[in-house]
């Protein structure tokens, strides 16, 4: 557990490819139980090297991507054409390359700045109750989507959406939705590879209060992770 209040479900993977096929089948079936159950299936994209893998490899499935609804973890505060912007990375992997509408594509405006950008994100996002699927990665300082350590994680209380302004890596400004936010989804799951997490691995392992750890869905959490990088 990485904490009291946050269940996890751990499954080890011999390589970073390993984790990658599952990570896409994974979402396949929880679109599939989405859509039959509700008529839609809302997921919130993770940025980072491990996710790009997945994402391209989305591009070759068959789905039903006009009842999809895509959301963003995080975003930094760059032109929407930096190469920096998690949603042009999505973009460019994925989402240009299947028919999903682009109205159904709901990237963070973070380049009005953090608090009108948060401010305009939570707005939208009202309309979501509940996501079906948030993908997240791991930091090698353990943060998650832009919660950092020493800084607020958006506890119960918290808004949805938080403007970041101390992000330790640039920019330094950034939008993030909130750990309590986060947590309001029917499944959680973190894709982790490379030795370079194994510190972090470690640290949640052993109850450190990192920002992963604050994601506690009711069903709990679940982190595939590679080999090279479990504890």
């Amino acid at each position: 557990m990485g904490n009291a209040s946050q269940i996890v479900r751990w499954s080890i993977y011999p390589s970073a490819e390993a984790v990658r096929q599952e990570a896409v089948a994974l979402i396949c079936r929880a679109a599939d139980e989405a859509i039959a159950r509700n008529g839609v299936f809302h997921l919130v994209l993770a940025g980072g090297t491990t996710p790009q893998a997945v994402y391209e490899s989305l591009c070759e499935v068959s789905a039903e991507w006009a009842k999809w609804q895509i959301w963003f973890g995080d975003e930094r505060c760059l032109p929407p054409d930096d190469p920096e912007r998690n949603s042009l990375m999505a973009r460019v992997a994925w989402l240009a390359h299947v028919p999903l509408p682009a109205a159904q594509i709901h990237a963070i405006p973070a380049e009005r700045g953090a608090e009108a950008g948060a401010a305009a994100y939570a707005a939208a996002l009202r309309e979501v109750a509940e996501f079906d699927l948030v993908l997240l990665g791991l930091g090698e300082d353990g943060h998650t989507a832009s919660l950092f350590p020493g800084q607020p994680w958006g506890a119960a209380d918290a808004p949805a959406v938080l403007a970041v302004y101390d992000a330790p890596k640039p920019p330094a400004e950034r939008i993030s939705l909130s750990a309590s936010r986060l947590s309001r989804a029917r499944q959680v799951v973190f894709l982790v590879t490379g030795t370079s997490k194994y510190e972090a691995v470690k640290r949640w392992r052993e109850g450190e209060a990192i920002p992963a750890a604050a994601i506690a869905p009711p069903d709990g959490v679940d982190v595939l992770l590679e080999s090279a990088a479990a504890y």
